[in-house]
């Protein structure tokens, strides 16, 4: 008869075909239960984003491998599960959200705000659990890229606030509280203390991700969000052209300074694909992104083109990802999505064994 410890055995020499890693160490597999000569094996799958295709080929060699050693009938059970550690002590602010991910730039007009709220709505129609900050308080317009909200932000009966729903995001910005024609001029300490409130005041719920849209630059809001929580990484968004990539290593480095790990590099606005001749024109030159991803040894996670159904998107309130989900561009998001959680769910599952189980996600 076949044991647990067995399959425990013959599993460790299974790869899994999207964090290149044996499904064992990277805890993965979580049981078996054997009866007779039909073996039932239960997975942990790390994170909603993870391909549909690369699910069924981890079945199919855990499968294999089970039956190597005498099955006759093997089920995996997959379940969806968020892989995130912990928050330590003296960064417990957050309540509720399991992964928080910085969306970044060096330097404004780069479309961080596009890519912010597409990677959260990605997650999202992923079937992620997904919230999403606007951390730019000088130049809110998350309120704008994602037009009216189902549900305003509003305060609960313990005084806490309440996020908006859009589009079935959690989301906060300052945008909601000041009016869109009124400049807000701020200290540092003010910033702060804003930021404390948007995170320890407001009742986000269980979330598998907290999207930040930070403002451009390395000034108070990156060092508050440091200071204050865990962020599971940075995905920076650059465009091709050489003072774009000046400043996006600036960022970098401040990240590296504050022990944020970077996830990845965008390129944005990357080429101009005429819809009518098919013509491509790289009007802020082109591979910028790549080419710093190879240099600091991070992850590119793709090029994004100058298109005006994204820019009108954002400015309808419509973002491309729910405008046109069948798109090029949707699925260049959705890529993302999955690059992004990915890249953590490795970072976190690559850690000791010690580290506390993952919470399974109803």
């Amino acid at each position: 008869m076949i044991t647990e410890p067995q399959i425990r055995d013959a599993l460790a020499k299974v790869i899994d075909p999207v964090l290149e890693h044996d499904i064992v160490s990277y805890r993965i597999y979580r049981t078996a239960e054997i009866s007779g000569d039909d073996a039932l094996v239960r997975l942990d799958i790390p994170g909603h984003a993870y391909p549909l295709a690369q699910r069924k080929e981890l079945a199919s060699r855990v499968e294999a491998a089970v039956k190597a050693l005498g099955a006759k009938r093997v089920t995996v059970i997959p379940e969806v599960v968020t892989a995130f550690l912990p928050a330590p002590s003296d960064k417990a602010t957050l309540k509720g959200p399991k992964n928080v991910i910085a969306v970044a730039a060096g330097k404004g007009g780069v479309g961080k705000s596009t890519v912010a709220v597409n990677l959260a709505l990605a997650l999202a129609r992923h079937g992620a659990k997904v919230g999403l900050l606007d951390a730019d308080v000088f130049g809110p317009s998350i309120p704008t890229m994602l037009g009216q909200p189902e549900v305003p932000a509003q305060a609960s009966p313990d005084k806490r606030i309440v996020p908006a729903i859009h589009h079935g995001l959690r989301v906060i910005s300052v945008g909601f509280f000041v009016d869109k024609d009124e400049a807000v001029v701020w200290r540092g300490p003010m910033v702060h203390r804003l930021l404390q409130q948007f995170l320890g005041d407001v009742d986000w719920g269980e979330l598998d991700y907290l999207v930040c849209d930070l403002p451009p630059g390395t000034g108070d809001v990156q060092l508050s969000l440091s200071q204050l929580i865990p962020i599971a990484g940075a995905v920076m968004v650059t465009t091709p052209q050489e003072i774009s990539i000046i400043d996006v290593v600036k960022g970098i480095a401040m990240f590296e300074k504050v022990e944020i790990p970077i996830l990845g590099i965008v390129e944005n606005m990357s080429y101009y694909k005429c819809p009518a001749c098919g013509h491509t024109d790289e009007i802020f030159s082109h591979g910028g992104g790549k080419r710093l991803a190879q240099e600091i040894g991070t992850s590119f996670f793709g090029e994004i083109p100058l298109d005006t159904r994204i820019r009108f998107g954002g400015d309808a309130g419509v973002p491309v990802i729910l405008a046109s989900p069948d798109s090029e561009n949707a699925q260049r998001f959705m890529d993302l999505a999955t690059k992004a959680s990915m890249k953590i769910a490795a970072t976190v599952l690559s850690k000791p064994k010690r580290s506390p189980r993952l919470a399974i996600i109803k």
